[in-house]
């Protein structure tokens, strides 16, 4: 081969380098630079010593729903102090799920009909 013919087949010109196909990638590349910044940052968080949470009392379905109610107030509180959490670490696992779930308004029972009316 020509060394003229493998300069041009491999380099770079205008035509291959279209700014205009990089502006097509340019919210896929910012996504992507933001989620390993992300990822660098929690590599830095401080790990939980949940093992003294493990003792006592467990929290069962009745716990998971008092503590979905007051979700909202701990969550609050959770800014300002350090020792309140809004999801007990001692629970019984699914029961508790679905207590804090139907506490929560994760899945609107208690939401009232207001906005199930129809206006008109």
């Amino acid at each position: 081969m020509d060394k003229e013919l493998i300069i041009e087949k491999y380099s770079i010109n205008a035509k291959t380098f279209n700014m205009r196909n990089l502006n097509k990638y340019r919210g896929i590349i910012m996504g992507f630079i933001i989620l390993a910044g992300i990822a660098m940052l929690t590599g830095c968080t401080n790990k939980e010593i949940v093992a003294p949470c493990l003792t006592g009392h467990t929290f069962g379905f009745l716990g998971g729903l008092l503590h979905g109610f007051i979700a909202p107030f701990d969550l609050i509180a959770m800014l300002f102090r350090d020792d309140v959490t809004v999801y007990a670490p001692n629970n019984n696992g699914a029961w508790y799920a679905f207590g804090f779930l139907i506490g929560s308004g994760g899945w609107g029972f208690f939401g009232g009909n207001r906005s199930s009316r129809k206006k008109g």
